[in-house]
């Protein structure tokens, strides 16, 4: 009997199904890259950054699929640590790519809280930094609360974030451009277009945390793969037509220079109105940025302890809750240290390159678990297979190659610095570990 209560004590509650996994995802991806980083993409796309939205999308797609395969084999917290662990019989590899998930998701948290305290000053005289403190506790108090309560929130935020968006689209369709617009134009060419296309990656990152629920989900095998694949469509979609709807409304060297360009767009079209509501629904982007990547943090945390590669106090579930609120705890602390972090443009470029290698593993091992695992059962396949071989992963790793290989190297070295501290914590947490045993 004691065993079955500790068991479940050690268990997260399945409160998820297809719709809100799906909206989960969209949450996750429809955050505040959109609002921020569509000035840069003009900037260097021009016109034609709606290449650059369809490009990112497709590279997403391909990391999607793999995710999809790996997450309805693995279905369990810390994705990204257990795909590749399985994939290649090793701990620290496994490790690693765990610890680049986690602390890129502290990174992205703090950074957007952030954000948020930047809108916000448009109505709250508060410093920019107390109010993204504030907005992490409060939101890091709705994770530790429950999953389910975490959904609900996500949901309302997402739909008002996507509400945001589809404003833009209908009132970029609904008017005539003042003058004729060339789609292709790009003042630098494909070298702009493959730049901005870096860049905007930021806005679709989000998906692969839903697999960091894994234990959260009804019918895991089969909620997780549909929902991954929905959620980057719909964003994709979404993307797609609010960049052309953008410069429909306004031209992409002003777009290029503002500091908030929905809000801008919003306000050419509209007037005042238009930039404070669209400040107002940047407000509730950011904010479900952060409870998402606060909620998947945590998880992520949770699921690499309970595998034994962080303390184990980390996988402790509460009683009541049923949330892991150490690991909800230990990344509200993280994440509030970051949060003396600047610029979401640098970040985001810090933050793209360590995902991208994230990716490149994730596709990566689609394609060795293939050869090293055939009898498993699969209940989502990538499409396009060559007997065995998927096509689709290769494409993902050799185009998420080919983009950490086009950042600046300031931020290539901070992201193997990231990956140095990592290596760092392994060999201590395993010579702690070793020592216990030999005790």
């Amino acid at each position: 009997m004691n065993l079955v209560r500790k068991q479940q004590m050690s268990e997260l509650d399945r409160h998820m199904g297809l719709f809100h996994l799906t909206m989960y995802g969209v949450g996750l991806i429809l955050g505040a890259g959109i609002y921020v980083l569509i000035g840069e993409a003009a900037e260097f796309a021009g016109n034609s950054m709606w290449i650059s939205f369809l490009m990112a999308a497709i590279v997403a797609m391909f990391a999607g699929l793999s995710y999809a395969e790996l997450s309805a084999l693995y279905p369990k917290a810390a994705a990204e640590y257990t795909f590749v662990k399985n994939a290649f019989k090793n701990n620290f590899f496994g490790f690693i790519i765990g610890w680049l998930t986690a602390i890129t998701g502290v990174i992205v948290a703090a950074t957007v809280s952030l954000g948020f305290g930047g809108y916000l000053t448009q109505f709250i005289d508060l410093p920019i930094t107390i109010s993204a403190v504030f907005l992490i506790i409060i939101l890091s108090i709705v994770n530790f609360i429950g999953i389910r309560e975490s959904a609900w929130a996500n949901t309302i935020f997402a739909l008002i974030t996507a509400a945001g968006l589809v404003l833009i689209i209908f009132l970029g369709f609904s008017m005539e451009p003042i003058e004729p617009i060339d789609y292709f134009e790009a003042p630098t060419g494909m070298t702009g277009i493959i730049l901005a296309f870096v860049l905007i990656f930021f806005a679709f990152i989000g998906f692969e945390d839903m697999a960091n629920v894994a234990e959260e989900v009804r019918k895991p095998k089969k909620t997780i793969p549909r929902a991954i694949i929905l959620s980057i469509v719909i964003t994709g979609i979404i993307y797609i037509l609010v960049s052309l709807a953008s410069i429909r409304i306004l031209n992409w060297e002003n777009l290029a220079l503002s500091s908030a360009p929905l809000a801008d767009v919003a306000h050419s079209a509209i007037g005042v109105n238009g930039s404070i509501t669209l400040s107002l629904i940047a407000l509730f982007a950011t904010a479900s940025t952060v409870l998402i990547t606060l909620v998947a943090n945590a998880r992520i945390l949770y699921g690499m302890a309970k595998s034994n590669s962080l303390p184990k106090f980390l996988c402790k579930v509460h009683p009541k809750t049923k949330t892991p609120w150490l690991a909800v705890i230990g990344t509200l602390v993280a994440s509030v240290g970051f949060a003396f972090v600047g610029d979401i443009v640098v970040i985001a470029n810090i933050v793209v390159f360590a995902v991208v290698i994230t990716f490149a593993a994730i596709n990566l091992a689609v394609i060795v678990l293939r050869y090293t695992e055939p009898v498993l059962e699969r209940p989502f396949r990538v499409p396009v297979n060559v007997g065995k071989f998927p096509v689709l992963p290769l494409f993902g790793f050799g185009t998420t190659i080919y983009m950490a290989l086009q950042f600046e190297v300031e931020v290539i070295l901070v992201g193997l610095v990231i990956i140095a501290i990592g290596s760092v914590l392994y060999v201590i947490l395993k010579r702690r570990k070793d020592f216990m045993n030999s005790d």
